[in-house]
């Protein structure tokens, strides 16, 4: 036997396409579905422990007339017809809308030009990425302790450096017309710097020639972010806005550290509400019925802000 002939002997044509094929196939996928459901288990466990059966019990609960200590009785939709009536609940819904309205574009619009600033060749720029995202990395109530010493109008900072300039703010704090505006100013300040990161993401994102034909086409500043800078950033926009939102309305730390709802409720949101009347007045059923309801409201206005920007999306498109 020669050499080519042991060759073709040795030799195997390959499997015609069929046969074994699809079911190796199907053995393959179900496989990685095994293995895909076994990384995806510990989350999948964790959400249903620590979100899923909490929120199915608090929905109970608002059913109840619970104070935590008393055997809780049924009384159906009491709770919530209680916070539709009352109009204490009915202010700091109120309030927390006036928050977000102040917050949300506040936060977009100070992380945006924070973010295109940033983004631009400057000395320095690494660290001032580091300077603007360090308010982030401390918590809420650190923040508000050292905002609520820095505005103090006896030893704080602020109104000492302003004092100097013949500016006399007066307490911010105990102020119902600027006591608002302040928690904003500190929520915005802390918040601000995780947004512009996600917008420099989303510049870093869009192709550079854009901006060069654009230019050619001889398009401004204002030309170029209309037309090429905002329709590239709409994906960041949508998640900043949806999560500054809902940031917004579950407003608590700070406003609970600077001014505990004062004065004169003129800051107390729906969450300072809800604390209140769990952990105040031992009202556990009107809390849980509070804690649903905006529960709802927040699901209902990032469903609007989804679709509204998938509606922007599909006519770009």
């Amino acid at each position: 036997m020669t050499a080519t002939e042991q060759g073709a002997r040795a030799y195997r044509a390959p499997r015609r396409l069929g046969g074994n094929g699809p079911r190796r196939a199907g053995g393959a996928e179900a496989g990685k579905g095994r293995r895909a459901a076994s990384f995806l288990a510990p989350a999948i466990v964790l959400l249903a422990v620590f979100q899923f059966w909490p929120i199915i019990q608090t929905l109970l609960v608002s059913f109840t007339d619970s104070s935590g200590f008393n055997e809780a009785n049924w009384v159906g939709l009491d709770n919530y017809l209680k916070i539709a009536t009352d109009p204490e609940v009915r202010q700091s819904f109120l309030t927390t809308g006036i928050y977000a309205l102040l917050f949300t574009p506040s936060v977009v619009v100070v992380a945006l030009l924070g973010a295109l600033l940033l983004n631009r060749k400057m000395p320095m720029r690494g660290l001032a990425r580091t300077v603007f995202f360090m308010p982030f990395v401390m918590s809420f109530a650190v923040a508000a302790l050292a905002w609520q010493f820095l505005l103090d109008p006896n030893v704080g900072l602020v109104s000492h450096w302003l004092g100097n300039v013949g500016v006399h703010l007066g307490d911010l704090l105990e102020s119902p017309t600027w006591a608002m505006p302040t928690v904003v100013f500190v929520a915005v300040w802390k918040m601000s710097g995780f947004y512009l990161i996600i917008f420099l993401a989303g510049l870093q994102a869009i192709p550079r020639h854009l901006y060069e034909a654009a230019q050619v086409d001889g398009a401004g500043v204002l030309r170029r972010f209309t037309s090429v800078t905002l329709p590239g950033l709409m994906n960041s926009l949508e998640f900043v806005m949806i999560f500054a939102l809902i940031a917004a309305l579950q407003a608590f730390d700070q406003i609970y550290i600077l001014t505990k709802g004062g004065p004169y409720r003129s800051t107390e949101t729906v969450v300072m509400t809800l604390f209140t009347e769990g952990f105040g007045n031992l009202e556990r059923g009107i809390a849980s019925a509070l804690a649903m309801t905006l529960m709802l409201i927040t699901l209902v206005f990032s469903a609007i802000q989804y679709r509204w920007f998938g509606r922007r999306e599909g006519d770009q498109g």
